[in-house]
């Protein structure tokens, strides 16, 4: 897992970080959690030193936060916070899928087809919900990244950025409606990149991030209200 790298106890920091990585990511720890290192070590079966290491990695991962005197809870992201990821990602990812019209080729084509078609059928089973998320190469975005063929883009969204958007979406709820208008989006951008059109597949990636924004910004004021 990128931007975790602990000093001092190797494996056992990497293993536990990565674990509650993982739980964060997938719910089972909500934002605002508490981290207690005497809790995780119980539960690790581990003395408190990997456990501290293990929070300190997540805590330069953006996963969660220290506060003096209090501790380490999983990390509550603010409206400034969702704004500035979105701001990264449109830089990032409009980059992303300009390189990735102009380094297009089979294999390619052949790993962005079958992602759309599994992404439409997600869709349509929840014709109300917002677009999937997904990890790894299965994500639309995570692939983008990895077919642009520019390794610093690509861990920046996958492995350093990817980590907090999973979390600000599991702080918000989802957009209702937004799944279908996104899929029709990306098979836009996908078409611009298989034509090879780099300008094209730029512009599409940046109004798709911003219609992205703009829905998720109404829904994360109705759930600050």
């Amino acid at each position: 897992m990128s931007g975790i790298d602990p000093q001092g106890h190797g494996s056992a920091s990497m293993k536990i970080a990565q674990e509650l990585a993982n739980d964060i990511m997938a719910g089972k720890l909500q934002p605002g959690d508490r981290l207690g290192e005497v809790v995780l070590a119980e539960r690790f079966d581990i003395s408190r030193g990997p456990v501290r290491e293990a929070l300190r990695s997540l805590v330069a991962l953006g996963l969660v936060t220290f506060t003096p005197n209090i501790g380490a809870s999983v990390r509550v992201m603010t409206a400034a916070d969702a704004k500035a990821l979105y701001e990264v990602r449109a830089a990032l990812e409009t980059e992303a899928a300009r390189l990735a019209a102009l380094n297009v080729d089979d294999s390619a084509k052949a790993a962005l087809q079958p992602l759309l078609e599994t992404d439409a059928h997600s869709v349509a089973s929840h014709p109300s919900g917002a677009y999937l998320q997904r990890s790894g190469d299965r994500d639309f975005h995570n692939l983008i990244a990895q077919l642009s063929g520019n390794e610093l883009i690509r861990r920046a969204l996958s492995e350093e950025l990817y980590p907090q958007l999973v979390l600000l979406r599991s702080q918000h709820k989802n957009v209702r409606g937004r799944g279908q208008v996104a899929l029709k989006e990306h098979q836009r951008i996908v078409e611009a990149i298989m034509e090879r059109d780099s300008e094209l597949a730029a512009l599409l990636m940046r109004r798709h991030l911003t219609a992205s924004w703009n829905a998720f910004s109404s829904q994360l004021e109705n759930n600050m209200e």
